[in-house]
């Protein structure tokens, strides 16, 4: 634990740990544990995405959050009628208000990130904090260096400023990122030293753990998606011929980054 760490432990900050139900936020809670953190300052949030998530991310997430004795909250995202609000019906809605932006997404205006996760894991988190007399709060995630020249740009540890909800209202936050240097390897290894298991789309070949089908997932994760989840994969190529967009940031449609991704396996 280094000095900044140490002195946050000291002054009874809360740790949120943002848990996805993947290898990095697994291995970031092994190494949180690992330091030390007192699982009475730690808290697991998992934004749930509905149906479009892989199916045992959430029990994940839970199982490891119990096996160390820190609490587990489910963030949910809803619309202002207070029903859920997931990547899909997200994309109807802006398709029946907007016909002439596209639906989905973006790398550009991720509306997926924020909506269904940042926004719903803050809410609960300020909820918590409040709830427990927490005044500093350290957001932490499971971001790496290694996964692309954009995020080897962030900073490990920085203190937020009062533009952000964490850091209103009398609070302190920061965010920190204790896996920033690991490899992917080392994350694996990080998580089989400790006797645990990722979740199971790594071993059917997935590279990432998120929504089934990402806006930015590899050629190779959305043809693994789509043979876990064929009927989750009908929807999602309905809703592409539906609006006319397409979902994926390659502007290729699902079905033919698919058979593109098939012809590739059989060639190889």
């Amino acid at each position: 634990m280094n000095a900044q760490v140490a002195a946050l432990v000291s002054a009874n900050a809360l740790f949120v740990v943002n848990h996805s139900g993947g290898k990095d936020s697994q291995a970031m809670m092994i190494k949180l544990v690992e330091m030390g953190i007192p699982a009475s300052q730690m808290l697991v949030v998992h934004a749930s995405l509905g149906r479009v998530e892989w199916h045992g991310a959430l029990e994940l997430a839970q199982e490891q959050a119990a096996n160390a004795g820190v609490p587990f909250l489910v963030a949910r995202a809803i619309f202002a009628d207070g029903s859920a609000k997931d990547f899909l019906n997200m994309a109807a809605k802006r398709f029946a208000d907007r016909p002439e932006v596209p639906s989905f997404a973006s790398s550009a205006q991720r509306q997926c990130t924020s909506d269904l996760k940042r926004g719903p894991i803050t809410k609960q988190t300020l909820a918590f904090a409040k709830a427990h007399g927490f005044t500093t709060i350290v957001n932490c995630e499971g971001i790496r260096a290694a996964e692309s020249p954009k995020r080897s740009k962030l900073t490990a540890f920085e203190k937020l400023t009062t533009a952000h909800a964490l850091a209103k209202a009398g609070r302190t936050a920061y965010t920190w990122l204790p896996i920033f240097d690991l490899t992917t390897a080392e994350v694996f290894a990080t998580i089989a030293a400790a006797g645990q298991e990722p979740h199971y789309a790594y071993a059917q070949g997935n590279e990432r753990l998120s929504c089934v089908f990402c806006i930015m997932g590899s050629a190779n994760d959305i043809l693994r998606g789509a043979l876990a989840r064929p009927e989750l994969f009908a929807e999602y190529v309905a809703m592409e011929e539906r609006t006319g967009y397409t979902m994926h940031m390659n502007r290729k449609s699902l079905a033919q980054i698919v058979a593109d991704a098939q012809a590739q396996d059989l060639a190889a």
